[in-house]
């Protein structure tokens, strides 16, 4: 778990810390994601790198075995976590499934800007994260994650994200090993 380096345009992308997802039992203290997650996007935006900030609004139609999240939700479920410190320079990306880059125009915005790595962190690991980075790395970015700024409903699904699935994607280490590196 060491991140070695990043790219002069690497772009942080925080998926769905929002208040409903917030919310949620989570193998690791959601707030302790939340202040990680803010003090990378604080250190990102100092030094003029992309931050972008995506939300869950829908999900993917189809037939599932697994439970489906239903039913109403308080009006704002959907509204990103205030302690992420929106700014007018983020990108903001709704999405309607688990990734970040299927159905949205994340791609080709980060592409604009020159960006050829990306931080990814947020909830849920095993879903979100773990979509968004496949996704990225499938793009041909270099992917890091924050380790300890993700978490996920699941600590087995979690476990697995961290040491099976993101090593093959990138690299992995802390948000604070990360901000170092910047």
């Amino acid at each position: 778990m060491t991140a070695t380096t990043l790219d002069p345009t690497t772009a942080l992308v925080l998926v769905d810390l929002q208040k409903g997802i917030t919310a949620l039992p989570t193998a690791h203290p959601s707030a302790e994601i939340v202040e990680r997650s803010a003090r990378l996007a604080d250190a990102f935006r100092e030094r003029g790198l992309p931050v972008v900030l995506v939300r869950v609004t829908g999900g993917a139609p189809g037939r599932t075995e697994g439970p489906v999240r239903g039913g109403d939700v308080p009006a704002d479920w959907a509204d990103l976590v205030p302690e992420l410190g929106r700014q007018d320079s983020d990108i903001v990306v709704t999405k309607q499934q688990w990734g970040a880059f299927y159905g949205t125009d994340l791609d080709l915005r980060l592409r604009r800007r020159g960006v050829t790595q990306v931080v990814v962190a947020g909830i849920a690991t095993s879903i979100g994260v773990e979509s968004t980075a496949r996704a990225a790395h499938e793009h041909g970015y270099h992917v890091t994650v924050a380790v300890d700024a993700v978490t996920d409903m699941d600590a087995d699904a979690h476990r697995n994200s961290i040491e099976k699935i993101f090593p093959r994607l990138g690299e992995t280490d802390t948000a604070e090993a990360i901000t170092k590196l910047l």
